[in-house]
């Protein structure tokens, strides 16, 4: 995919964010949507369906986690990317990002040239697999990766892009127990920091949606899932 047919979503109510941040992304290439709340930032998302929103949190009418929600929610959107870029970097304001669906927290003050290695770095993730069209089953669970659905019995879940990565992983090798350290890699990639807490949220999240039983900690170690 080309620079020019990316498109990115900056929602932000700083004035100064849109205009710098908006040039630095136009400049570099990309088609680029900005909204000064969570509000319209959500309708931005519906009408463009960007490949990447980057959302502040505190914003008036909407905040940032509640659009993050909301967005999540739109099936059309599930491979959208999503990350945080805000002067918030304290723990539980990260854990509430994850929680929310975002796939990743940007904390402000940050370089242009970093944060436009860090928008290349959360593109990456958009690429479709080449994998499209697999389907894992284990147990009563069936997973489509190419409709980015999972059944459970007859229930049908769409999940966060993050959610949907992990279930998909662990389900690759039923009863293997995944190290926390290859689960980061594996769905965040090397060149994302994320806070060490982000894997047990959304194993949480999985055990909420899927069964309790179905997923295993391995103290110390990491997590499987059970076939």
């Amino acid at each position: 995919m080309k620079k020019k047919e990316i498109k990115i979503l900056l929602v932000d109510d700083e004035p100064d964010i849109l205009e710098i941040v908006g040039y630095n992304l136009t400049n570099e290439g990309y088609q680029v949507f900005t909204a000064e709340n969570g509000l319209l930032g959500v309708a931005q998302a519906k009408k463009h369906k960007p490949h990447l929103i980057i959302l502040d949190v505190m914003m008036p009418e909407m905040d940032g986690i509640e659009a993050c929600e909301k967005i999540r929610s739109i099936p059309e959107l599930s491979e959208t990317v999503i990350t945080f870029l805000t002067a918030r970097g304290e723990d539980y304001s990260q854990v509430a990002g994850f929680e929310a669906g975002a796939d990743d927290y940007i904390t402000k003050p940050i370089k242009p040239k970093v944060l436009l290695s860090k928008v290349k770095a959360l593109l990456r993730r958009f690429k479709t697999t080449e994998a499209a069209g697999t389907i894992i089953k284990t147990g009563d669970i069936v997973i489509n990766r190419e409709e980015y659905k999972v059944l459970v019995g007859k229930k049908e879940l769409i999940l966060p892009r993050k959610e949907f990565e992990l279930l998909w992983l662990l389900a690759s090798k039923p009863g293997k127990v995944f190290k926390r350290d290859v689960i980061l890699d594996s769905v965040w990639g090397n060149d994302v920091v994320v806070g060490g807490r982000t894997i047990d949220v959304h194993i949480r999240k999985l055990r909420e949606k899927i069964g309790d039983e179905r997923f295993k900690t391995v103290k110390g170690v990491g997590y499987k899932i059970v076939g």
